[in-house]
């Protein structure tokens, strides 16, 4: 395989980047500054730091509310301080449910009482910690005492239930078990509830992560039969964060909802399972044979039910506020201290956390130290940096949220934009956000060597993207949900990235008690190597940022980007008129073939409603006005422009994402105010491009479509206004 990539490699030639004097957003002179400050930073950077600070914050257990959870917080900020950062903690109280009561029985035809605790692995102390580890369950289900029939729905989501529908199967009043993946674990009883189901079983088929995968571990990576993954259940597509305090700070004295008038809580009780426990419970089930795309990995033959299994099901929560303990370290900027470019983490785990988060932490910490080192040598930013350590992002994006909430009219004012990593892992970089960063993003890819192949980050990615049917340009994907991004960009307006290495390293560890250093050590990134190249390229982007004459930030890809979600748009409506009047014409026919048939039972046919026309002409102008303003745009050079018009263009480049939020935000979830991304109020992480209008196609909803292509209209519109403002500064 590697042979073969290499081979890709030396094929594309159109595609190498070299460093060179000129990169954007810099003059000349600055340019060759910025590169050798950039050279000097990435010496600097130590594999070994990162192993050491991985083995400290990794040491226990560190939920939010936990006692080292807390240490960790100080720890870090005892590092920044050290490091020359001003720093400090900031706490909120966030409501989080800790288990009490998990009981999970089947009751007929057969009985069996789940184990609901994975085994602890001899080798790995960690897994053997007894009562500090945090038993598995979802947080943010509901509690609840439920008995009834099981039914067996797949990955539980949107197309499971309409082939349920077509085999005349119903989940009402039913408890459902669904697998792992397919979509974001909150989606799955969230629509179980609304297809009216009591309760919902999640477990981790062997097939997606566990031996169908590979060796479990600790032979391998792979999850084991008593493996458990934890998770929220949060309905974070509503909102994220305190399910308590919507759109406003979780501070001590904060007016809060009552629990019962949270709508981010599940509607009903949730819990997850491992394989070992599922497999009695799905071999319980008869009915009908499942579609050959649901059988799972179990040596068992899947049915779906109902029943004759019976399950019961009974939770029960210690329902506390906990302190979320953030913190945050800043460096101050030597020319525009009110210019703020944050970077971010967050230190909180389900248990030990070894790949979820601290590989992604210790490589934060490891750039904010090479920087303060610089800085220490007189080399400061020029802006203002902004280190994030945050707390309660498992539960829900709490910490973040709750900070972006708080500081919202501030960040809209400072804020040039925010840098996000998580876990991290050996492979490819893989970077998602604002699509005006593509451009700047490239060119630092391009200069980043892969610890493994020897050529840049930029080519090994496009190289993979072109086996697996990609093209040869380096492209960012579109922001959805998952982690600590989503409060900046698609609340507050910032503009945004996240980036991380993976895809050489799968396992099953996820949110398990298996998450630890001695499985990240073994079967992640063992020398740290995949550690220093994420510090290395999200070190040159925040620097880069910081120290840019005029913040590098390019249109032209973004208008290209949304130009093709548009015309997805289009083509899905036609592809939906096309299907609808199929569907019709047959129905017409098979209706007369049927009553012309004395032989076969008339059946009343049910015709697909047709896909009226909507009017998407403002839109399209609108794209078309932005192209030629935009095209201006890309075209300023920063040397012959003053520092006043430098100064200027940059307080306005700023605002450019806030201009695609929209104040009264997305139907039925006016917390999320971006026009343009936004996570899927059906698939939870999984991004939906132009949501208001693809979301009200997808359900057919008509009104609402036109009256959202009126909205997404003006606000190009506003966005076009601020580039053309922008475009007479010269």
């Amino acid at each position: 395989m590697i042979q073969y990539s290499c081979t890709i490699f030396l094929m594309l030639f159109s595609v190498l980047t070299f460093a060179q004097d000129a990169i954007i957003g810099f003059t000349p002179e600055h340019a060759k500054k910025e590169i050798a400050l950039e050279k000097e930073f990435e010496n600097n950077l130590s594999t070994k730091n990162l192993d050491q600070w991985m083995q400290r914050l990794s040491a226990k257990p560190h939920w939010v509310g936990t006692r080292y959870g807390r240490q960790n917080a100080e720890w870090i900020q005892k590092q920044f301080k050290s490091w020359g950062y001003d720093t400090k903690i900031e706490t909120y109280q966030v409501l989080f449910p800790y288990p009490k009561v998990r009981q999970l029985e089947l009751k007929a035809p057969t009985t069996y009482k789940a184990h609901l605790s994975a085994v602890p692995i001899a080798g790995d102390s960690f897994t053997a910690q007894g009562d500090a580890l945090l038993p598995a369950y979802n947080a943010f289900s509901t509690d609840g005492d439920v008995e009834a029939e099981l039914v067996f729905v797949n990955y539980g989501v949107p197309k499971d239930y309409e082939e349920l529908e077509k085999l005349g199967i119903d989940v009402k009043g039913k408890i459902v078990i669904a697998k792992y993946y397919g979509s974001w674990r909150g989606i799955k009883p969230k629509l179980a509830a609304e297809h009216g189901a009591i309760g919902c079983i999640i477990y981790s088929d062997p097939k997606d992560d566990g031996y169908v995968r590979g060796d479990v571990y600790p032979k391998g990576p792979f999850k084991n039969k008593t493996g458990v993954q934890r998770g929220s259940v949060m309905d974070m597509p509503t909102y994220p964060g305190d399910v308590l305090t919507p759109g406003y700070p979780a501070t001590k004295n904060a007016k809060r909802l009552s629990r019962e008038e949270a709508p981010t809580i599940t509607e009903i009780p949730v819990l997850p399972i491992s394989y070992e426990d599922a497999q009695p419970l799905l071999a319980a089930l008869d009915g009908e044979v499942v579609p050959p795309s649901w059988q799972g990995g179990l040596p068992i033959t899947y049915h779906i039910g109902p029943g004759p299994a019976i399950v019961h099901l009974k939770l029960e929560f210690d329902w506390q506020l906990q302190p979320a303990h953030n913190v945050i370290a800043t460096l101050r900027g030597g020319e525009f201290p009110d210019q703020w470019v944050l970077r971010g983490n967050h230190h909180d785990a389900w248990v030990h956390g070894a790949n979820d988060p601290v590989s992604g932490m210790v490589a934060l910490m490891e750039e904010a130290r090479a920087i303060g080192e610089l800085a220490k040598k007189g080399q400061k930013p020029r802006r203002t940096l902004v280190f994030c350590a945050w707390d309660a992002e498992e539960p829900g994006l709490i910490g973040s949220t709750e900070w972006v909430e708080e500081h919202k009219a501030e960040l809209q004012e400072k804020a040039v934009a925010y840098i996000n990593t998580d876990g991290n892992s050996r492979g490819f970089l893989g970077v998602g956000g604002s699509h005006s960063l593509e451009a700047m993003v490239s060119e630092i890819a391009g200069e980043v060597i892969d610890p493994q192949t020897g050529v840049s980050v930029k080519e090994r990615k496009i190289a993979r993207d072109l086996v697996n049917g990609g093209n040869e340009k380096f492209e960012l994907y579109a922001l959805g949900s998952g982690s600590d991004y989503t409060p900046f960009i698609q609340h507050a307006g910032i503009a945004s990235l996240n980036l991380g290495f993976g895809g050489e390293s799968s396992g099953g560890e996820y949110h398990t008690i298996f998450d630890t250093y001695p499985h990240y050590k073994r079967f992640k990134d063992p020398e740290f190597e995949y550690g220093v190249a994420l510090a290395s390229t999200a070190g040159r982007i925040t620097l880069r940022l910081a120290n840019a004459d005029v913040l590098p930030f390019k249109f032209n890809p973004w208008h290209k980007t949304i130009s093709k979600y548009v015309k997805e748009i289009l083509k899905e409506i036609e592809t939906m008129r096309e299907k609808a009047e199929k569907h019709n014409d047959l129905i017409e026919k098979n209706a007369f073939e049927l009553a012309s048939d004395p032989k076969k039972p008339f059946v009343k046919p049910v015709k697909m409603k047709s896909v009226p026309f909507l009017d998407f002409s403002l839109l399209q102008n609108q794209m078309a006005v932005l192209n030629s303003t935009i095209e201006v745009f890309d075209q300023i050079d920063p040397s012959k422009l003053s520092r006043d018009q430098r100064n200027t263009l940059n307080k306005n480049v700023m605002k450019a994402e806030q201009a695609l939020t929209s104040v009264i935000g997305l139907p039925r979830r006016s917390w999320y105010k971006h026009q343009i991304y936004a996570p899927g109020f059906y698939t939870g992480y999984g991004v939906k491009t132009l949501p208001g209008v693809r979301e009200a196609i997808e359900q057919k909803n008509w009104k609402e479509a036109q009256e959202q292509i009126s909205v997404l209209s003006e606000t190009l519109q506003q966005f076009n206004d601020l580039i053309a403002t922008m475009n007479t500064i010269r």
